[in-house]
């Protein structure tokens, strides 16, 4: 749809004029330069989002790891209910993965996250009230307030995205600079023309896609391997 567009605005304007198109030299100079600018801007805000994602989608997986270790400080039964409740709670966490863009389902893989995160700390507080709590409550706790602090986290990182006012100026100027481009002097050829379509339309893709890993060609799957290795470690010790 954008090579579409860009080869068409080549060729709205068309003047036969040779001094009104002289006089696009300057602007044409000038938008095409801050048509780099932009897109070299708007880049690097999606790439940093998308570095963002990708660690703390790690720091989550680490974080469940370390509380999941301190639960076999546990006594038996004890650590039975907690090794249940993670495998529950990490089922919630792929589940909320999966949910790609879907604001409802996010909401309702995030309210079961924090139900299920409630069960573990429930379990931890009553055991901390117990004889002798004081090794594996200073352990648990901390590790369980990681775990729950880096949902909060995750949940504004997924959000985080280039905000939509750039992306529509972006655009904008993508399509100004195409009719400029086709109204310079000397009127560049078709391959001239269809070689700056493609180039920028390829650019705007990569950063929408890059921008929204969750419902784009660039993913976080990889990344997402070691919250699903942790879930069939977790399902082989039941």
């Amino acid at each position: 749809m954008l090579v579409v567009l860009f080869l068409i605005c080549p060729w709205i304007t068309r003047f036969r004029d040779d001094e009104t198109r002289e006089g696009f030299a300057p602007v044409q100079s000038s938008l095409l330069g801050l048509l780099a600018l932009l897109l070299a801007f708007t880049f690097a805000m999606s790439a940093a989002r998308y570095d963002a994602r990708r660690h703390v989608l790690i720091e989550e997986a680490n974080t469940i790891t370390t509380a999941l270790h301190r639960a076999d400080l546990y006594p038996e039964n004890e650590r039975k209910q907690l090794k249940a409740y993670f495998k529950e709670y990490i089922d919630a966490r792929l589940t909320f993965h999966d949910a790609g863009m879907s604001s409802k389902d996010l909401e309702e893989t995030t309210s079961r996250s924090t139900d299920i995160s409630d069960k573990i700390w429930a379990i931890a507080v009553s055991s901390a009230n117990g004889p002798d709590p004081f090794v594996r409550s200073s352990q648990m706790i901390p590790a369980l307030n990681n775990m729950i602090d880096v949902v909060t986290t995750r949940n504004a990182t997924r959000q985080a995205t280039v905000p939509d006012s750039i992306v529509l100026m972006l655009l904008a100027l993508c399509i100004m600079g195409s009719v400029i481009v086709g109204s310079g002097k000397p009127r560049p050829g078709r391959l001239a023309c269809i070689t700056f379509a493609l180039m920028i339309s390829s650019c705007v893709f990569l950063i929408v896609d890059l921008d929204r890993p969750a419902g784009g060609s660039i993913t976080l799957d990889d990344i997402h391997q070691h919250m699903e290795r942790l879930r069939a470690t977790v399902a082989n010790e039941h």
